[in-house]
């Protein structure tokens, strides 16, 4: 039997962390379905626990509860329905017993929902970490917004589908961050936080980091990571977040990362981002632009024979010799759009070479464009 009350605002975020790794459509009924679990611990508490098999987020939060119990029911339906009661609302939560329906209700609103008993749930075996640190939200958030963009979303490079997490020793030591889909390529570092030695290098998958880019934002704290080697864990206030990783051997991305590239070109990188998506609004199907490089000039333009011609120019910081290089627009967009120092730094070679690019004023991130004929 449970019987609990809770304010309606704790519930809706609690519900909003756990039901977004819940699949809609799910052969497995158990796992559409959101663990509460009441006890009268630390003055009532309301655990919630929802898992996919691959990623589990559990949060706590405080609630009161007269009749302590554990029961499931579906993530998605009880999201929905807290998410449609009024503001300051405060909601309470009561089931008879094992396989009876769990009431809901707030002022004159009634609901009820089937269940599925608790035992059957699925938890995921926690790993004994190999190393165990922490960071800022604020640190590891900027880490993943450099880089996810460029991570692969093509199922059968599996092995790309993620970010790669790694220790990286130059002159010192970092935690450093990659990803790639064989088109370009985005790198990111920080000096190594305590903890961090003999870290395994993981992946971790695509889904796992836009779940925790969702917890990331909501909190200012420090987030605590535990690495295994086949696991990795979030912790961040009252939220869990574990995940299993990619099994995969990630490539030796620096492979890519040319050198002697030796024409060098700087601009303000949002006037290029203006620039370019000014010439690209022609297009519906292509998605070649070509940049040609002139002293104290670059030229943008798109053409083709079904679509048509765009041509816009601005100065530039380039004094090497004329040079054309394509690329597709969107991804040198999005590299571009994460350089926030206000000057890009483009490392070239010729027209065939992959180009680096930095932000002039950051070396911490680094970039690499594949050109493509246009």
């Amino acid at each position: 039997m449970m019987k609990i009350t809770i304010e309606r605002a704790l519930l809706l975020k609690s519900l909003s962390h756990v039901q977004s790794v819940v699949e809609r459509r799910q052969t497995i009924p158990i796992l559409s379905n959101v663990l509460l679990d009441a006890t009268v611990e630390n003055g009532g508490t309301l655990l919630l626990r929802a898992t996919d098999n691959e990623i589990e987020i559990s949060d706590k939060v405080p609630a009161t509860v007269e009749q302590p119990a554990a029961l499931t029911v579906s993530a998605h339906k009880l999201y929905d329905i807290v998410k449609k009661l009024p503001d300051g609302a405060e909601v309470r939560l009561e089931c008879e017993g094992e396989g009876a329906q769990l009431q809901v209700s707030s002022g004159r609103s009634r609901f009820a929902l089937a269940t599925i008993p608790a035992e059957g749930f699925p938890t995921m075996a926690v790993e004994e970490a190999s190393s165990t640190f922490s960071l800022p939200a604020k640190v590891l958030a900027d880490l993943i917004e450099r880089t996810q963009f460029a991570a692969s979303t093509e199922e059968t490079h599996y092995n790309l589908n993620g970010l790669y997490l790694h220790e990286k020793t130059a002159d010192k030591s970092f935690l450093k961050v990659a990803a790639t889909d064989g088109h370009r390529l985005a790198t990111a570092q920080i000096d190594m936080p305590e903890g961090v030695s003999n870290m395994p290098a993981v992946i971790i998958p695509r889904k796992t980091i836009g779940e925790l880019t969702k917890l990331l934002a909501e909190t200012q704290d420090e987030v605590l990571v535990c690495v295994s080697q086949n696991q990795v864990r979030f912790s961040l206030e009252n939220v869990i977040l574990s995940s299993r990783l990619i099994d995969g051997n990630y490539p030796d991305y620096e492979r890519v990362i040319p050198e002697g590239n030796d024409k060098f070109l700087e601009v303000d990188s949002s006037a290029l981002i203006t620039l370019v998506d000014r010439v690209a609004v022609i297009f519906e199907k292509s998605k070649g632009i070509k940049l040609q490089l002139k002293k104290g000039v670059l030229t943008v333009t798109a053409s083709n024979t079904e679509e048509g011609m765009a041509e816009d120019e601005m100065e530039a910081g380039y004094d090497g010799e004329p040079l054309e290089v394509g690329f597709n627009y969107r991804y040198l967009l999005d590299i571009l759009s994460q350089v926030k120092g206000g000057t890009v730094r483009f490392s070239l070679k010729d027209a065939q070479a992959p180009v680096i690019l930095q932000d002039a004023n950051d070396a911490s991130a680094l970039y690499v464009l594949m050109p493509m004929r246009v």
